[in-house]
Order: structure tokens, then C-alpha cells, then sequence
């Protein structure tokens, strides 16, 4: 199994076009540390050939031009993504699926039924689509059991509801249902490994780690450093965890329980420009180093 890192930031990417925190000036003034970073999104295949991508973002033309196997021409109009997953309705997960519109047929998208619902209501974009190729919608359910997708051979896939938030274009915002937010189990059946995903993670609950216990790559939520990142830069008065994030540094955070875990290679994904572990030599970012904690980057690929 091939993964392939699209985007490693968080909604907004980095820099974000508005911010001037220390990291988004610090990026634009050329500092050697800091790397630019796409909006979060994977994309994963058993052949090389034919790719599922994981959430369609804001800046999905960019990551396809960046990763060639995603624009084969093998004719006139082409791709090499052959099916879509979305893991939740928010907009740096699903805004590209509008820049996808010019596909040749229907796109094969897989989410569950929350999401779809907010994505022909509060956020329409299915009902766009249809006045274009349209979609197929296979719903994913709830219940951790398995599916397959066609031209993703040997890789099974399972949906693991997630206690984040729903978009503020949901009906669930603040009172979230399991449907809102999954991660997933990646298992290749060949070569008898997985991948378990989950870029946005609000509460580490008891099968979410057992997953991540299991898993022999972890590529988890990175968003911020402390769960009042965002009101110390001055940005707003949100805590991470009001807008279903876990942050890494508390007790009981995303480190503490990566060092928990034995088996997994450790990565972290979808970065808030905010986070101070985006600087290459910061201190936050040696201390992650140090306890065997990776920070991924666009194109970093992963094989299994």
C-alpha cells in the first residue's frame, strides 16, 4: 500500500492568506525552518496505478499537479483517482470536489449518511454536482464494519466514528452524532498492514485506540500544540477542543498517547499554521523528535 501526503496543514493551509502569526510572517520572510503546507488530504493505492484520495481540499488542482501518478494522460481527459472517501463535511475536506467537477462521469464517493446530508443542505455541494457529472453515493456506516472500493485491491476499509465536531453548517454543530466524523482503518490484506487516519480527533475514546494500539502507522490529528493556541496568538477565543481537537501537549493529549503506544510508526497531520511544531528547530518540535513523533509534509509518502 502506497500513501501519499496531498496536504499535511490544517483548513486554511499555511501560510493561511490572512494571518500574520509568527509562523505565516516567518514563512513569507523566506525563514529556512518553515515550509509551506497544503490543505490536509491522502490519497492511497494498492497498484500505483489507481488511487483512492481521502477528502477533496480547497487545494486539491495543486496537489494533483504535485503528484503525477493523479494525472496519468493516458487520454484526452484523465485521472488516476478512481473513487473519493470523505471523512467529515467541513470545508477543507470537501470544497475541492467543486474544482473536481469537470470529471467525465459520475465520481464514486463514499461518506456516511451525516455527511451527505450536510453536503445537500447546509453545504450543497452534491446538489452542484448534479448540474454537472453528478456523483454515486455509497454510504459508509457507523457500525466499524468493513468495505471494499473497486480498483483498490487487497485494501479493506473501515470507518471509525470519531468525537469531533460537525461543520457549523450541520444541524449537529455542538451535539454530534457518530456519522459527523470518522477516521479509518487502511488494512492491505496482502501484506497484512494498516494505516489508521483520523486529521480531525476531538476525544481518544477506548476502540479509537485500540485501532491506534493495532495500527502499524498512525497518521493523526497535529492541529495545534495547547488547546488555547488560537486566543494566544490572538486569533480567537476558541479552545482547540471546542472546535474537536485534541491538542498535543496537555496530559492525556495526542503526545502522551502516541508514547503509549508500541507498534505504530507516529505521524501527525493536518497543522494549524498556529503550531509552534511547524518550526523545523523550535523546541516543541525537537520534543516530538525526541519521543519517535513524525510531523508529515506534502509529499511525504509512506509505504506499507
Amino acid at each position: 500500500m502506497h500513501i501519499r501526503v496531498l496536504g499535511s496543514g490544517a483548513g486554511g493551509g499555511f501560510p493561511q492568506w490572512n494571518c500574520n502569526c509568527e509562523n505565516c510572517a516567518g514563512l513569507r520572510k523566506k525563514n529556512p525552518c518553515l515550509k509551506a503546507r497544503n490543505q490536509s488530504s491522502i490519497t492511497v493505492s494498492s497498484n500505483n496505478e489507481d488511487w483512492i484520495l481521502f477528502n477533496a481540499s480547497p487545494d486539491i488542482r495543486a496537489q494533483i499537479e504535485s503528484f503525477p501518478p493523479l494525472q496519468p494522460a493516458r487520454k484526452i481527459r484523465d485521472t488516476g483517482i478512481s473513487s473519493i472517501v470523505i471523512t467529515d463535511g467541513q470545508i477543507d475536506h470537501t470544497t475541492g470536489l467543486l474544482i473536481l467537477r469537470e470529471h467525465d462521469k459520475p465520481w464514486d464517493i463514499y461518506c456516511t449518511k451525516e455527511v451527505y446530508e450536510d453536503m445537500t443542505t447546509g453545504f450543497p455541494i452534491f446538489n452542484i454536482l448534479e448540474h454537472f457529472r453528478g456523483i454515486n453515493w455509497h454510504e459508509v456506516q457507523t457500525d466499524q464494519s468493513s468495505y471494499t472500493i473497486p480498483k483498490a485491491d487487497n485494501l479493506i476499509f473501515t470507518a471509525v466514528p470519531l468525537k469531533s465536531e460537525a461543520p457549523p453548517y450541520s444541524p449537529h454543530r455542538h451535539n454530534t452524532v457518530p456519522g459527523d466524523n470518522v477516521g479509518y482503518k487502511i488494512e492491505d490484506t496482502q501484506k497484512s498492514k494498516n494505516l489508521f487516519y483520523a486529521p480531525g480527533l476531538g476525544v481518544i475514546e477506548d476502540h479509537v485506540l485500540d485501532y491506534m494500539k493495532n495500527a502499524d502507522v498512525v497518521l493523526i490529528d497535529g492541529t495545534v500544540w495547547t488547546d488555547d493556541e488560537m486566543s494566544k496568538h490572538g486569533i480567537n477565543n476558541k479552545k482547540a477542543s471546542e472546535m474537536g481537537h485534541l491538542d498535543q501537549s496537555s496530559k492525556g493529549g495526542i503526545m502522551e498517547t502516541l508514547n503509549s503506544l508500541k507498534k505504530p510508526r507516529k505521524i501527525l497531520i493536518h497543522i494549524n499554521n498556529t503550531n509552534p511544531i511547524l518550526r523545523e528547530d523550535s523546541d516543541e518540535r525537537k520534543l516530538l523528535e525526541a519521543n519517535g513523533i513524525e510531523v508529515s509534509y506534502d509529499g511525504m509518502d509512506i509505504i506499507l
